[in-house]
């Protein structure tokens, strides 16, 4: 079980910096504190079963005040999650097991999660087995699909994906892409390339010269925009050259 102390002088190491590697949760707690002395027993318990999925930091706020107040610790006990170096979740006060418990279990990466990122045609298969429509599983095995020339078996994974940008972006490429009315090699090519900027100005073209295509091709757009993310210098933009495209 890997249970630590944490303080101010050593936080960036034991919880920044590891978390990159193996996700932490941050127990910030008092020693006057009954429902900490209630919480912390259950912490551990569940970072002993994690066998190593996770570290549990303990961080006591009396002594350690600056750390409680960079956080935004109010009321104790106040409990963490680090991955990545960021807050990815937390909750305050002593919670009853189950809460505790999925807490714990969406830090811990599943089966389904080490599978897929071995990338293996074989391991992405029997992720999408333990997880049917699993996006990310679906993505990479759709691409490994269309690679080898088997779009209608790609387009038919795609379609088991529901609330995906991305999924939905792809399937409508891989109905496009070999369109040569649409002449679209060159934003296939662009993005393959990483330039994200020249593509999405074709694929903008491209919608107002073919007003039939535009559904998949809006989806294109839409897709590429969901994986560069909402804050990238392109999205704003984009949207609305598609606005004015679409209207």
């Amino acid at each position: 079980m890997t249970v630590i102390d944490a303080t101010e002088t050593d936080f960036q190491t034991q919880v920044i910096d590891r978390s990159h590697t193996t996700p932490v949760v941050v127990d910030f707690w008092a020693p006057w504190c009954g429902p900490c002395k209630q919480l912390t027993p259950l912490l551990e318990q569940l970072t002993g079963d994690a066998e190593g999925g996770v570290v549990l930091a303990k961080v006591n706020t009396d002594e350690n005040q600056g750390l409680a107040q960079s956080y935004g610790v109010q009321g104790i006990p106040a409990v963490k999650a680090f991955v990545d170096g960021k807050v990815v979740d937390e909750f305050v006060g002593a919670q009853n097991p189950a809460v505790v418990q999925r807490f714990f279990a969406k830090l811990i990466p599943s089966e389904a999660d080490g599978l897929v990122a071995s990338g293996d045609e074989d391991q992405l298969r029997k992720a999408l087995e333990l997880e049917p429509g699993r996006t990310d599983a679906s993505l990479a095995l759709a691409a490994l699909l269309h690679e080898r020339g088997e779009v209608d078996e790609a387009l038919k994974l795609l379609e088991q994906v529901h609330g995906s940008f991305r999924a939905d972006g792809m399937a409508a490429a891989l109905r496009l892409r070999d369109d040569p009315s649409l002449e679209l090699d060159e934003a296939f090519d662009a993005l393959d390339a990483g330039k994200a900027g020249e593509a999405l100005e074709v694929l903008l073209d491209r919608v107002r010269r073919f007003p039939d295509k535009r559904d998949d091709l809006r989806a294109i757009i839409v897709g590429i925009l969901d994986e560069l993310g909402v804050d990238h210098p392109l999205a704003r933009d984009v949207r609305r050259k598609l606005a004015a495209a679409l209207y």
